[in-house]
């Protein structure tokens, strides 16, 4: 039986600064309780170890949508069963609205009595607000990724279903670019070579 949990939180951060660190999968286990490691096996593949309820899992997730500034959703499509989404709204021009939605088949009795206990709800809920403290403890977000993935209805010449997209930075020569922007890189006259921001791995500041 599916379980659904949904929470959200405000954080006092420029939208595309909460995004953009949410972008950085792998330092997931930094503010996510019971996360032991998150492997970017591809732009829309991440491996994940976690213990569920006191039990340790594993399993694939594919990113079926990944909109820059809006929402990234995805399925287990090895391992334990979930999905979820995660959309962003602004509320201010320093604030956002973070909403997390989750959906996990409980498996066995130890998981199965972590359900009806509500563990995973509280879990998420406290992800949420260590997200928070994360995010606005740091001036500008570890790393970003500015490009799309979406689902196509059809298969390619490479015989892969969906699509990659990947977004187009800003334009580094613009130095009307708004602190967020700015903050993650772009316009940053060492990076006009070779303008964008990626996922990174830079240490947060």
């Amino acid at each position: 039986m599916t379980t659904k949990v949904e929470t959200s939180v405000m954080v006092d951060v420029p939208l595309s600064t909460a995004y953009n660190q949410w972008t950085q999968f792998e330092e997931f286990p930094r503010f996510m309780g019971g996360v032991e490691t998150v492997t970017q096996l591809a732009d829309d593949r991440l491996e994940w170890v976690a213990e569920i309820a006191g039990v340790r899992r594993q399993w694939i997730a594919k990113i079926l949508e990944q909109i820059p500034d809006r929402k990234v959703s995805w399925t287990a499509v090895e391992g334990a069963t979930n999905a979820g989404e995660v959309t962003f709204d602004e509320v201010g021009p320093e604030r956002t609205e973070v909403h997390l939605a989750l959906e996990y088949e409980p498996e066995g009795f130890v998981e199965g009595v972590g359900d009806r206990l509500g563990i995973v709800e509280r879990q998420a809920e406290g992800d949420l607000g260590r997200f928070k403290e994360f995010v606005e403890s740091h001036p500008r977000a570890s790393g970003a990724w500015r490009g799309s993935i979406t689902e196509g209805a059809g298969m390619d010449e490479s015989g892969l279903i969906g699509t990659i997209e990947v977004g187009m930075p800003p334009d580094p020569g613009d130095r009307d670019l708004n602190a967020t922007d700015a903050a993650s890189g772009f316009g940053d006259p060492a990076l006009e070579e070779e303008p964008g921001v990626v996922r990174g791995n830079s240490s947060p500041g």
